[in-house]
């Protein structure tokens, strides 16, 4: 079966009809989860405990899946089976290679469910089939899977999907808010679903079952750079001040209120500081996307992943001792923000890394 949308899956889910394997990813992992989570119920009804298998893809022992696979159900109608974050790229060629033997062997008491929460495949744009398809080594897990059952991508809605989401569950909540008003909080917020949640959570307390208006977003929500600003911290990072000039003044050129630019780079800032505790910690640029729900922001957390080996703790500590000081500045005085951001870049590029 050829890759299909979500709701198509759904819908075929709800008829009853069930492939023997699925493959569920994308950007949008609330989407991936609550796939994953009708699937098992349409496979096992309320015996997840006795009928459903759960395994972990970076530690996949290919002989177990199998033995699994062949496994008659208990008290439901399948056999189901979970395997979490199975990533070709970190695997060995030949436990690949019996993987995708296993899910060509399946037999028809199984459901077989590959989900992807805590990495993200990369992809490039085909013009043969005008549209982007995987290309790194998952490709040859998805393609099998393609032929035997069911492939299913959770793209970030866009900006007006996503208003009639924001809008439902703020009126959950008690409160009130416009399409065009939602679909520009969705817009602030690069269509990530966690950092839509926080803020509607922020939005709703402060509304108190008010209208939330475009004037609460520019006093609350700050418009996210995707980009820049984790140009800006790997530039500290790397005592570039070319490039981290270059990075504050495209930040400055977006900005939507006081302080906003600001709050933004101490994101960036807090950011290379869990990456850099983790890294600490022997944990990978994956666990931390995973820990922290970087989903939507995997590469740059890669890219400050790479950061981290050039920062340390205790100038991490000095960074975010200025950020805090250069906050307080903005909102006690009436300095130039401009003026005052440059002093701060200045004064973090000037700090060293303690041996």
């Amino acid at each position: 079966m050829p890759q299909t949308d979500g709701k198509t899956a759904e819908k075929q889910i709800k008829s009853g009809q069930l492939s023997n394997v699925y493959y569920i990813y994308g950007a949008d992992v609330s989407g991936v989860e609550r796939l994953t989570k009708k699937l098992i119920t349409a496979a096992v009804g309320d015996n997840e405990e006795f009928a459903l298998n759960k395994l972990e893809g970076k530690t996949l022992d290919p002989s177990e899946l199998r033995d699994m696979s062949e496994m008659m159900p208990m008290m439901s109608e399948y056999n189901c089976i979970l395997v979490n974050d199975f990533n070709c790229e970190e695997q060995r060629e030949d436990m690949v290679k019996q993987v995708l033997e296993t899910i060509k062997e399946l037999p028809p008491q199984t459901v077989l469910i590959f989900n992807v929460t805590g990495f993200e495949l990369k992809t490039k744009y085909d013009s043969k089939v005008r549209g982007r398809v995987i290309a790194d080594k998952n490709k040859k897990l998805v393609s099998a899977i393609e032929k035997a059952g069911t492939v299913i991508e959770y793209p970030l809605k866009t900006p007006a999907e996503l208003a009639k989401d924001i809008s439902a569950s703020v009126s959950a909540r008690g409160g009130a808010i416009s399409l065009d008003t939602a679909r520009e909080l969705a817009e602030r917020c690069l269509s990530d679903p966690l950092m839509i949640k926080n803020e509607i959570d922020k939005l709703c307390a402060y509304a108190d079952g008010r209208e939330i208006t475009m004037d609460m977003l520019d006093g609350l929500v700050h418009r996210q750079s995707s980009i820049s600003v984790f140009n800006l911290a790997d530039a500290v990072a790397a005592f570039n001040r070319r490039l981290a000039f270059e990075a504050l003044d495209e930040l400055m050129q977006d900005k939507e209120n006081r302080g906003s630019v600001l709050a933004n780079i101490t994101n960036s800032f807090l950011d290379l500081y869990r990456v850099t505790l983790a890294r600490q910690s022997g944990k990978s640029s994956a666990a931390v996307i995973q820990d922290f729900e970087y989903f939507k922001r995997g590469f740059a957390i890669e890219k400050i992943y790479k950061s981290g080996q050039r920062i340390g703790i205790a100038r991490l500590h000095d960074c975010l001792r200025i950020l805090r000081d250069t906050a307080e500045k903005l909102n006690s005085t009436g300095g130039d923000e401009k003026v005052l951001l440059e002093e701060m870049l200045t004064e973090m590029l000037m700090t060293k890394n303690q041996r």
